[in-house]
């Protein structure tokens, strides 16, 4: 028995709902930064379950996992349109294609090195999917490979870490000599305080209700006509992947339409967030516990493999070192985080093929990462 009952909506929606701004809160503030809004949601989440405050199943959860999620997908895939993201992003997205096998490879090499037991195959997929796009695609995964909510929460949890290691190599990486020695470095650009204050303002949301409720609509009948075909051939445990596919059809077909919807990812974003206080708030943290170390060595075992292998092609193929790392960090880290590491190190140009690739990155990291756990199933 919980303090909040199962049956109790209104209470559960005020803690899922109020979980989520805590993490959008979290992400804008040095406690946040360092771990994740999302590590904040989950482990508040597992808390107030575990304590016996909510309850580790309910109704709402399960309207939370079944649609919410699903209309999220297409919210976040709106802008992918492919011909922009190949002629904007360079050089760059030929690397971003050798950082999303290097990801596969240590996914692989790290199922065949570990004991993982028996949701080895669902992992390998479930970080594939992770380091190819974002949480996104880790999170469409976990659903077309069945995971249960404690396994989701004990691989993204791990998963969090070993992204938080990952962001501190790629920033350190340009500081060792034994690597610049080795891989060019001729890439400069400047940046002043007055462009970084410009780039900033322009990554703010603008909120237009026309645009929501006609994303949302549109988001509504993605899913509808997904469930539809799903059902019709048989294949409704990836009705997920039709979303998907359906969703990056329609961005190509209607670029210009899709390029002027404002505010339709930063709802995608809140649906996320509220999907993750709910798996945090179904986990029992003993199981958690029990699994999530192998899954960080796992993890670890991916990003070290994965880096190397950038490194080294970068240094065979005379690739400029800070296009390797952007190109590793659109898939590993996801293109706001990338973009930001660009602006950091005065990388102006490459600012938008960050962005470009991570979006590339979100379009094809779900299809890598099921194909990664049928390979291995």
């Amino acid at each position: 028995m919980s303090l909040i009952s199962a049956d109790n909506v209104f209470a559960l929606g005020t803690v899922l709902i109020g979980l989520a701004y805590f993490g959008f809160w979290a992400d804008n503030h040095p406690i946040g930064k360092k771990t994740s809004g999302v590590v904040w949601v989950l482990v508040l989440a597992m808390v107030l379950s575990n304590f016996h405050i909510t309850p580790f199943d309910a109704p709402a959860y399960d309207f939370v996992g079944r649609y919410m999620v699903s209309l999220a997908i297409p919210l976040l895939l709106f802008k992918a349109d492919i011909r922009r993201i190949f002629r904007e992003s360079g050089k760059v997205i030929i690397t971003f294609f050798v950082a999303s096998a290097a990801t596969v490879a240590g996914a692989i090499i790290g199922f065949y090195l570990l004991n993982l037991g028996d949701i080895g195959a669902k992992v390998a997929g479930v970080y594939t999917g992770g380091y190819v796009g974002g949480a996104v695609n880790f999170l469409a995964v976990s659903q077309v490979v069945g995971m249960t909510d404690a396994e989701f929460t004990s691989a993204i949890g791990a998963s969090s870490v070993v992204s938080i290691l990952a962001l501190m190599m790629l920033i350190a990486i340009p500081t060792f000599r034994f690597i610049t020695k080795h891989v060019p470095t001729q890439f400069s650009d400047t940046i002043d305080d007055a462009e970084k204050h410009r780039l900033k303002e322009s990554t703010r949301a603008k909120i237009y209700l026309r645009h929501l409720t006609g994303a949302l609509a549109l988001s509504f009948g993605i899913c509808a006509i997904s469930d539809a075909i799903g059902n019709a051939i048989g294949l409704t445990q990836y009705n997920i992947l039709f979303v998907t596919l359906l969703t990056v059809v329609i961005a190509n077909i209607f670029p210009k339409a899709m390029r002027r919807l404002e505010g339709e990812f930063e709802l995608g974003m809140i649906f996320m967030y509220i999907f993750f206080a709910m798996v945090g708030s179904g986990t029992n943290v003993t199981a958690f516990l029990d699994s999530a170390l192998i899954l960080f060595v796992y993890g670890m075992t991916i990003i070290i493999i994965h880096l190397a292998i950038v490194l080294a092609v970068a240094k065979v193929m005379k690739i400029d070192l800070a296009e390797a790392i952007v190109a590793s960090g659109a898939a590993l880290v996801g293109p706001a985080v990338t973009a930001a590491i660009a602006i950091s190190q005065g990388w102006r140009s490459l600012v938008t093929p960050a962005i470009m690739c991570g979006i590339f990155g979100y379009v094809i990291g779900t299809f890598v990462g099921v194909a990664v756990t049928q390979f291995l199933s």
